[in-house]
């Protein structure tokens, strides 16, 4: 896989899922990883994380680019669709069969809720199959083994310290899932390391995700990046701003007070003698500062 040093010393990117449009909270996301970048002086990519099929909405992904756009943000080289990337993560996955560290599982998952205790995320897989040996169709999905990974822990650059112990608290996480799509951990771990990705600036909702990612980098003999979670936009519920929980899309017609907004909820108050687009960007450039963001929540 590529390494860092044959990028620039900050990479950064934005990775959008086209499962429905652009709301407040992905909106935020975008303008912190893209003004932490701008403000390391590197570089800023947008990857289509198009790989769930099911879920996309036709037109999403077009759709959010031109936001993007219309909202100025301006990102570095081609724009990478995940859909366009099989070969990458079947070569990755092959390779962590021939080590050993990647196995064969038909368990079901009422099988696995039946017999398996709950952790951080979701229920912790007990290792039913992974002595089994199963390969062809009998293996209906691939997991990576966790019982040599001990605690992965990492220091996020705004939530500080975090830790997990991913037998206990995780378990054998899936690579490719039972229908045949790839796993969103897998993807975006190739992903990173292929593109040179060296610091990721994304949601804290993926704070649980990371030490597994750590895990599999170490498997695939990848660079880990640096970490940022931003704080999450919730509504009155708690709940995350999210396609899931109705969240209304932005629009472009009020770009100017949409940016301001997003900036105001990372702790980023643009004066309001400011009357345009690049006034507001200009003054974000001039002004960001990690250190003023909030770990969150913020309430929408």
């Amino acid at each position: 896989m590529l390494r860092h040093s044959e990028f620039s010393p900050y990479r950064g990117r934005f990775a959008p899922s086209p499962t429905g449009l652009m709301h407040a909270g992905s909106l935020m996301t975008a303008v912190g990883s893209f003004l932490e970048a701008k403000a390391h002086g590197g570089q800023w990519l947008v990857r289509i994380e198009d790989l769930d099929t099911p879920r996309m909405v036709p037109g999403a992904a077009d759709e959010i680019l031109r936001t993007l756009e219309r909202f100025g943000f301006a990102w570095d080289g081609p724009v990478e669709y995940q859909s366009r990337r099989h070969a990458l993560y079947r070569e990755a996955l092959d390779g962590l069969i021939r080590q050993g560290l990647a196995y064969g599982c038909r368990c079901s998952r009422r099988e696995i809720q039946a017999e398996a205790p709950r952790g951080v995320d979701g229920f912790v897989y007990p290792g039913t199959c992974r002595e089994r040996g199963l390969t062809g169709a009998s293996a209906l999905a691939w997991r990576l083994r966790v019982d040599g990974a001990g605690e992965v822990a990492f220091d996020d650059r705004l939530q500080g310290h975090y830790a997990q112990r991913l037998a206990c608290d995780i378990g054998d996480f899936v690579l490719l899932r039972a229908d045949g799509y790839w796993a969103y951990q897998l993807a975006v771990v190739v992903d990173d390391a292929e593109q040179g990705v060296t610091d990721v600036v994304r949601g804290a909702d993926l704070l649980v995700s990371t030490p597994r990612q750590i895990w599999l980098q170490q498997c695939l003999h990848a660079t880990t990046p640096g970490y940022c979670h931003l704080p999450l936009l919730v509504n009155a519920a708690g709940e995350k701003l999210s396609k899931q929980t109705l969240a209304p899309s932005i629009s472009v017609g009020d770009a100017l007070d949409e940016l301001r907004l997003a900036l105001s909820r990372l702790g980023h108050r643009p004066p309001v003698e400011l009357h345009s687009l690049s006034d507001v960007w200009s003054w974000a450039h001039k002004h960001w500062r990690l250190a003023q963001v909030p770990k969150g929540p913020v309430l929408m």
